[in-house]
């Protein structure tokens, strides 16, 4: 069975965002949070893997139904807020995995920017969100922030 260059693109993007969404996860992974590597990594899988389902539906029905392809990847914001809403414990006074709550949307996001075959805003909002995660982390223990 041969690959098509099409198919190759596909992959290419599915690749992208299981790696970029991995890269977050790992940096959540080091702190001993519970929605790591492999967490992300699927998280901006699933999520170019949607949108790409979503451009292909377009597609498919162009000419023939009015289909809106960000519909679909509309839901996966919504979805991923529930899944990261799973993440978010609430003791007392003291709330965890707000964090990684945001960095799983974030994944989201840069799974559906894979998905779309929008890499260079992917790879940087990937790096963005890693610079977030390691020197925000690093600034607020300095200061003594309670969400780090």
């Amino acid at each position: 069975m041969e690959i098509s260059h099409a198919d190759l693109e596909l992959i290419i993007r599915l690749t992208a965002a299981a790696i970029l969404g991995g890269f977050i996860g790992f940096e959540r992974e080091l702190h001993g949070k519970v929605a790591g590597f492999r967490t992300h990594s699927l998280v901006a899988l699933g999520s170019a893997l949607i949108m790409l389902v979503s451009i292909h539906i377009f597609e498919a029905y162009k000419g023939v139904a009015s289909v809106d392809p960000s519909r679909i990847a509309a839901q996966v914001i919504s979805g991923i807020g529930f899944l990261g809403a799973g993440t978010i414990i609430r003791s007392g006074t003291s709330i965890k995995g707000l964090t990684t709550a945001a960095g799983l949307w974030t994944a989201s996001g840069i799974g559906l920017a894979c998905g779309l075959g929008y890499f260079r805003v992917a790879f940087f909002a990937t790096a963005i969100t890693i610079f977030v995660l390691v020197v925000f982390s690093f600034v607020g223990r300095r200061l003594g922030a309670r969400d780090v």
